[in-house]
């Protein structure tokens, strides 16, 4: 049902593709948006290790949970900062693309918000402070991983 890889030589193991989605705070998730046009959209995330699942808060209303309700299959793109060799002025960059199914979290708990708040800051006071305030306007998604690819790729 999913495509392989046509650079196997680029591809990325599955570890490694965890490794990025551990470190980095922001990608791509893209949506089926309005009239069959997609929807991508720049959005942070928290990567649940134990249950393989990526997280995302929103507000309750607006263009993504929209889409979402119509359809929810999603792809998500998350790429590093990448890096230079020596004497190239190209970039390599490792990229993760995830496809999915995504729902809305119906009965989320604070434990699951403080996780995805310490990737940001280490700060509880800040982080309680944040929950109690905005905690009854905010949705949170969860995204089904069914397939993930990563690979190298140099923009040269």
């Amino acid at each position: 049902m999913f495509r392989e890889l046509t650079r196997k030589k680029q591809k990325l193991s599955a570890d490694e593709c965890e490794k990025i989605l551990k470190q980095e705070v922001r990608g791509v998730l893209a949506v089926n948006g309005d009239d069959g046009y997609p929807y991508a959209l720049p959005i942070n995330f928290y990567f649940d290790e134990e249950s393989n699942k990526i997280y995302f808060h929103s507000g309750k209303i607006g263009h993504k949970l929209d889409a979402i309700e119509n359809s929810d299959k999603v792809s998500f793109c998350v790429y590093d900062k990448g890096y230079h060799m020596e004497g190239h002025w190209s970039l390599n960059i490792r990229s993760v693309i995830i496809f999915g199914r995504i729902h809305i979290v119906e009965d989320w708990s604070d434990e699951l918000m403080v996780n995805f708040c310490k990737r940001f800051t280490d700060d509880m006071d800040y982080i309680c402070s944040e929950i109690e305030k905005f905690g009854s306007n905010t949705a949170v998604l969860c995204l089904e991983i069914e397939h993930m690819t990563g690979k190298l790729v140099n923009e040269a």
